[in-house]
């Protein structure tokens, strides 16, 4: 395969059954999980907290049979503010991609413009009620989960590497200084919800997948999205050429992958190409939440 040819398979089913993913096939992940019964997005989408952290405990553990050795996970999550209770989703992702054999490497801060809160100016309770116990901060901020299988060795992998996709690999240091990837923080705007295609999906904006891509993948490597929503890393690593894999069981984001991608004429940038799998899992979880579909 060369350089700039990409391959890109979309599979409607549960990622906590990649059966179409032989052991250690890909070599990064970068998701975003459904936010636990968000509202506007994700609303009374999980039945209750303990059905989620179940499906991130399938997911955390078909990640790591799949993924490479000493290679990258990355989860862009939050705490949940549901109905005034706070759900400590950060902490228990952590703990559950450590309990299924991951290294905790590092987090990242995502920090949104000040101007933009979406679901509600908590500090408003302070103005109203300017006494002690009143405080509830806006929430400006998300957190990218960085975990690693094992350590890599440097000298396996490079030598696994063609001199060409190292050098169309390499970071432009320029980049790197002049956005400040080299903190702890990341200043991103977020996708508004006048800006997006999507409907329904909190898509994660195209700089948060491409800084994770670039950073810790090569050219002509696999990129697995197990939530892959409207299928922005699968977009994104395309642009960057990676080949890419992505799990979806919402047949609701279909069209918008079609669209996002340019499936209808059968290629996306970079010359690649695009294959899709609809599988009965898809359909069956369509029917359980009352989405029949015709897909």
């Amino acid at each position: 395969m060369g350089l700039n040819k990409t391959v890109h398979r979309i599979i409607m089913g549960d990622c906590r059954r990649m059966t179409e993913l032989a052991p250690e096939s890909v070599q990064l992940m970068v998701t975003s999980p459904p936010y636990f019964n968000a509202p506007f997005d994700y609303q009374d989408f999980f039945r209750d907290y303990d059905e989620f952290l179940e499906l991130m405990r399938g997911c955390a553990s078909e990640v790591y049979r799949v993924l490479d050795d000493g290679r990258i996970a990355c989860v862009n999550c939050d705490d949940m503010l549901v109905d005034g209770e706070k759900y400590p989703v950060v902490a228990d992702i952590t703990r559950i991609f450590a309990d299924a054999g991951f290294r905790y490497r590092d987090k990242i801060i995502w920090r949104k413009p000040e101007g933009y809160v979406r679901i509600s100016r908590r500090s408003g309770v302070l103005l109203q009620h300017p006494y002690p116990m009143y405080f509830y901060p806006d929430n400006i901020q998300e957190s990218i989960l960085i975990f690693q299988k094992g350590r890599c060795d440097y000298k396996r992998l490079r030598a696994k590497l063609s001199p060409e996709q190292l050098e169309a690999s390499k970071l432009d240091m320029a980049e790197c200084q002049r956005k400040k990837w080299y903190l702890s923080v990341w200043d991103m705007t977020n996708v508004l919800p006048k800006e997006r295609i999507e409907k329904g999906v909190a898509a994660f904006p195209d700089e948060l997948p491409r800084r994770i891509i670039k950073l810790f993948s090569y050219v002509g490597e696999t990129v697995l999205d197990p939530f892959l929503g409207s299928a922005t890393t699968s977009k994104v690593a395309a642009a960057l050429g990676r080949n890419s894999v992505g799990y979806e069981i919402n047949l609701d984001c279909l069209e918008v992958i079609k669209k996002k991608l340019g499936a209808d004429q059968a290629q996306i940038s970079n010359d690649g190409e695009v294959n899709f799998t609809i599988r009965d899992d898809a359909r069956q979880w369509a029917e359980k939440k009352g989405k029949v579909t015709d897909a």
